[in-house]
Formats: structure tokens, sequence, C-alpha cells
């Protein structure tokens, strides 16, 4: 497989993860790219090339006509007013109508459950350095129709230059190309409910052979329709097989709209009470 990992200019938590990839692994240089140079790495049967933008990655429109890839991988910052030191992992895509940051209104990236849930593995089992690891919800451009996922430093400047941060990431990233299997026997759920920051599925995705895709937050619920439901399991890379429901992570009024919504759709659903040992 090619995968591509691109790093943003704009970004000291990109420019780090980059600085990391390149000191840490045989990169070796293939070409340039908006003026700056791509570098190349054999791993395996992958080939993976890292390139860097000159622009913020979530306004990346053109990343499929302009780079012949399998996967993408963005490795950038994440920013959040509580200012939490995070290592998080996500797919891209709006579920409501506005594209206030890249991507378009109502449509979803093309979601590898398979490979996050590796990278996440990765982040779990990674150095303990201070930082909380963990799932976003589906939020953000670009709008990508192949595979492709974000792997962030957050949440301010001081996470975003931390060199052991962003070693960890360029570890990560490596990894979980190398370790990345679309033949495992995993189980695919999208998930409804719950904060940005994902808690029950956090633990679902760590601890179970369950393999989470896009997950809408409870303050998104009340936009969700058929066909947006549709489109998270369309937008999945592999066949999902039922929805997780954070029972208390949404109102009686929302939950009951996902529940007939999705036996309308003849898509079973579970309670993430329960699935986890923790």
């Amino acid at each position: 497989m090619k995968f591509s990992i691109v790093v943003s200019k704009k970004d000291m938590a990109g420019m780090n993860i980059k600085e990391n990839l390149l000191e840490l692994f045989d990169f070796s240089e293939k070409g340039n790219f908006q003026g700056n140079n791509i570098f190349g790495l054999e791993l395996g049967n992958n080939k993976v090339n890292l390139y860097t933008i000159n622009n913020d990655s979530i306004v990346f429109e053109t990343a499929e006509t302009d780079i012949e890839t399998d996967c993408f991988i963005f490795a950038s910052r994440h920013q959040s007013k509580s200012g939490e030191k995070t290592l998080s992992i996500h797919f891209p895509g709006n579920f409501i109508e506005s594209s206030e940051y890249g991507g378009k209104s109502r449509e979803l990236c093309m979601a590898p459950a398979f490979l996050l849930k590796e990278g996440f593995k990765l982040l779990n089992d990674s150095e303990d350095i201070g930082y909380s690891i963990t799932l976003e919800a589906t939020h953000h451009g670009p709008l990508i129709k192949k595979p492709v996922v974000f792997i962030e430093i957050g949440s301010k400047e001081e996470q975003w230059e931390d060199s052991k941060a962003g070693k960890i990431i360029a570890e990560t990233i490596i990894s979980m190309i190398k370790n990345y299997d679309p033949t495992k026997k995993f189980e695919v759920a999208i998930g409804f409910g719950g904060t940005h920051y994902c808690n029950s599925f956090n633990k679902i995705e760590a601890g179970e052979d369950i393999a989470i895709s896009h997950i809408c937050p409870k303050h998104f619920l009340e936009k969700i329709d058929e066909a947006m439901i549709k489109k998270m399991i369309n937008s999945t890379l592999e066949k999902v097989d039922y929805a997780l429901l954070d029972w208390k992570g949404m109102s009686a009024d929302d939950r009951n709209k996902i529940i007939g919504i999705l036996d309308n759709l003849g898509i079973e659903w579970k309670k993430t009470k329960g699935l986890s040992a923790e």
C-alpha cells in the first residue's frame, strides 16, 4: 500500500512530528511538493511518503487530486480551550451544515477503522509523558474519500513543540503502518453520544475486539437524520456490524430518535455500558 503522511508548515505540532520522523527513520528525498521536499520510506510492502504543505491541513481539499496514495495520515495540532495535554486520533468530517473548519457540510471522510484502532492501541502502549490518550469525535476537514486519519498533539503551544510528544506520534505513525492488517477480525461499529473526547468509546477501542469508525457526539445528535447515519456507514472502509450508543451520554429524545432510525435501517445497536472490561 501507499501511505502519505501530511504535515503543514503552519502547524508547530506537524513540524515537530516531521522533525522526529526524519530523525528516527531512514527517509530519503523523493522530489518536491508545494516547494517543499518529499521524503520517502520503504516499510516492507508499504511505501510511505512524507509531504509538507503550505496551508493548514484542515483545508487541504485538493489532497486526493494532488497526491497519489491509498491512505492519508495527517499529523497535526489539536487546540482546545481547556489546554489539556492530549495525544489524540480521529476521523475527519462534518455532521452539521457548517464547514467552518474545512471539508463540506454534512459530508464525512472515508474512515479506516482498523488503522485507527492500531494507532490508538499504540498510543496507549507508549511511554507515559503525562498526556491523556483519547479518541476524538469526527470533526473538521478536509473532505477526503480515500481512507484518512488525523493524529494530533494537544492542546496549546507548549505541547505542540514538545519533542517527546512529537517522538511518540512519529513512532506511532510508522508502527501503525507496519502493523496495519486489513484482514484482522474486529467487529466494526459507528458511535453515538458522549462528549467530544469519547470516554465510553475510548475504553471499548482500547480493550475490546471492536474497531470504532465515525463517532457523532451528543451536541450534534439533534441534527442527525437517516441520511447522515447512512453516510456514517458508507464512509467506513470496513463493513459496519452495528452501532454503539453511549446511553447516558445523550438525551432520551435523541436516544429514541437514533434508535428509531437504526431500527428502520435494520442496523443492530448496543449500549456501550457493559461492553468494556474496565
